[in-house]
C-alpha cells in the first residue's frame, strides 16, 4: 500500500493531542489529521475526512469515548488514562483494536501503529483468506509480540532475510541485487517476511513525491 494511513486523534487536551499527532507523523506510512476534542467533532470529521484509523480518548467533554466507539464504522484504538477493567472490557467488546494507557512514549505508539500496518497488509488482499491468515492478522495487532507463521522458510526467503543488515534499510531492487534474484522475486519474499513481522517497511519520498518502500530488520527491545 503506497498511500499513508490517515489518522484522526480525538482528545480534548489540545497539547496532548498535538503531541500524539507528532508521534503519528514520525511513523513512516502514517499521517495525522487535524485533532478534534469532542464526540460531535469526531463524528463530523470521520464523516467528512474518512480516516483509516481513529485514536480515541475515553474522557471527552460531551460524552464518553466508549459510547462514541460503538458509533464508529472505522478502525479505532483507545489512547486513554482510563485504567479500570470495565472500560477496557467495554472498549474491546465494542471493537477497539488496541488499548494504550497514558502516559506512553512515542515508541510505544509507533510500535502499535506499525502493528496496525502489518494487520492491514495481511488483510489487504482482495481474495478470500484462510484461517491461518486470520490468526496471523490477529497476532499482528499485538505490538512487539508478532509470532512467526510457523511455516519453514525456503532457501531464497532465508537468503532475503539474511541480506538485511541490522540498522539498514534497502529497496527491493537492492535486495534483489544482494541475493541474486529478480526484483519481483525479492518483492514477493519481502512482503511475506513483513507479514510475519520479520521485516519492517518504511516509506521514503523522492523528488517525484512517489513513495519508495524500504525494508529492514525491526529493532528488538529488551524484556519488560
Amino acid at each position: 500500500m503506497s498511500e499513508d494511513f490517515r489518522v484522526l486523534i480525538v482528545d480534548d487536551d489540545f497539547h496532548v493531542a498535538k503531541l500524539h499527532a507528532a508521534y503519528v507523523d514520525s511513523v513512516a506510512g502514517f499521517l495525522a489529521l487535524a485533532p478534534v476534542g469532542s464526540t460531535a467533532q469526531a463524528l463530523q470529521s470521520v464523516h467528512s475526512l474518512r480516516p483509516d484509523l481513529v485514536l480515541l480518548d475515553v474522557y471527552l467533554p460531551d460524552g464518553s469515548g466508549l459510547d462514541l466507539l460503538g458509533q464508529l464504522d472505522v478502525d479505532a484504538m483507545m489512547l486513554t488514562a482510563a485504567s479500570d477493567a470495565v472500560s477496557i472490557r467495554t472498549a474491546l467488546r465494542r471493537g477497539a483494536l488496541a488499548y494504550l494507557l497514558k502516559p506512553f512514549t512515542a515508541e510505544s505508539l509507533s510500535q502499535q501503529l506499525r502493528s496496525y500496518a502489518r494487520y492491514r497488509r495481511i488483510l489487504g488482499r482482495q481474495h478470500a483468506v484462510d484461517q491461518d491468515t486470520i490468526e496471523r492478522a490477529k497476532r499482528a495487532l499485538v505490538a512487539g509480540d508478532v509470532a512467526p507463521s510457523g511455516k519453514p522458510r525456503s532457501a531464497t526467503e532465508a537468503s532475503v532475510l539474511e541480506s538485511l543488515a541490522p540498522g539498514e534499510q534497502y529497496s527491493a531492487t537492492e535486495v534483489a541485487e544482494r541475493v541474486g534474484v529478480s526484483r519481483a522475486t525479492a518483492q514477493r519474499y519481502l512482503s511475506s517476511l513483513a507479514d510475519d513481522g520479520a521485516v519492517e517497511i518504511q516509506l521514503r519520498y523522492g523528488s517525484t513525491g512517489r513513495p519508495e518502500h524500504r525494508y529492514g530488520v525491526p529493532a528488538r527491545t529488551g524484556s519488560k
